[in-house]
């Protein structure tokens, strides 16, 4: 077995894979909320060589040495650092921003902790909370929202956006029966009238943003366009914000995606250069086995 080959095209593959997320970054650089994936890489379990026919001086069992196989992409994780703020003055325009934290824990800028034993623990998140056509919860940082003509707050994808009861936002000014257009939206995620009065649902209580808070922002899976989802069992990792958590709302902004475009360039380049080099030694190998079935052959 040509165990070099093999090693190569794992390489291959692998920064293939690197290569791919690294563009997504980028196509998606100026996505609102986007969080930037990082491919990372995990080498196969080494292999220890021995000698299998020793020479007089040799013992038959003599250990070569240790032998590494190859990497392959494990996983693509999302570096959920804040994104800057962009301004829009759009009344329907919300960022969120969230410093949200677990007892006893210190997290680093980027977010995560590692205690004395290795354990990872990531710092949660808080995220806009809309349902889709079939009734499912989604979860997103992307608050470009409108309001259409029954009053309905939903996403740019058409998703209802979810108030604090769990119910569609509804909008609606009942002095007139018409969508509320000038709104006002306080630090806490509560609708304010165009009088400055808060809005108030059925059952009187002030209308407001559902704020999820997600304990491990990992265990969300991306579903394209924005959105995330909970794999069915970890549903109760995320819940809603509570009274004391440090998370305000900021109305007529957006987060800008967390992608840094200059270091993205060079990891892009990074991973070219490398996909470049695995493929010269394949074409090596492939060389050495032409040269030994058209020449040595004839011997």
């Amino acid at each position: 077995m040509l165990r070099g080959l093999y090693t190569a095209a794992s390489g291959m593959i692998s920064e293939q894979r690197r290569h791919d997320t690294i563009t997504n970054n980028i196509a998606n650089i100026n996505s609102p909320g986007f969080k930037q994936g990082n491919s990372l890489s995990r080498s196969f379990p080494e292999m220890l060589i021995s000698r299998i026919r020793g020479g007089q001086d040799i013992p038959a069992n003599a250990q070569i040495g240790r032998l590494n196989t190859g990497v392959f992409a494990e996983e693509n994780i999302a570096i959920h650092t804040q994104g800057d703020l962009q301004e829009t003055q759009n009344p329907y325009d919300f960022a969120v921003v969230s410093n949200l934290q677990v007892p006893n824990v210190q997290f680093d800028a980027t977010g995560k902790f590692i205690d004395a034993n290795g354990n990872w623990i990531q710092q949660p998140q808080a995220l806009f909370t809309v349902q889709n056509q079939a009734g499912e919860r989604r979860y997103s940082l992307n608050g470009k929202f409108t309001v259409d003509s029954t009053g309905r707050l939903a996403n740019s994808e058409g998703h209802t956006v979810l108030g604090r009861d769990g119910q569609p936002l509804i909008l609606i000014n009942p002095a007139t029966n018409l969508p509320i257009r000038n709104i006002k939206v306080t630090n806490k995620g509560e609708f304010l009238d165009e009088a400055g009065q808060p809005i108030l649902n059925a059952a009187g209580q002030p209308v407001g943003l559902l704020i999820s808070r997600a304990e491990n922002p990992n265990l969300m899976l991306r579903e394209g366009n924005g959105l995330y989802r909970i794999n069915p069992g970890d549903e109760a990792t995320v819940t809603a914000v509570a009274q004391g958590d440090q998370v305000e709302i900021k109305q007529g902004y957006i987060e800008r995606s967390n992608v840094d475009a200059a270091q993205s360039m060079v990891d892009l380049m990074s991973a070219l250069r490398a996909y470049e080099a695995n493929q010269k030694v394949i074409q090596f190998y492939d060389k050495s086995m032409e040269k030994t079935v058209n020449d040595v052959g004839r011997v």
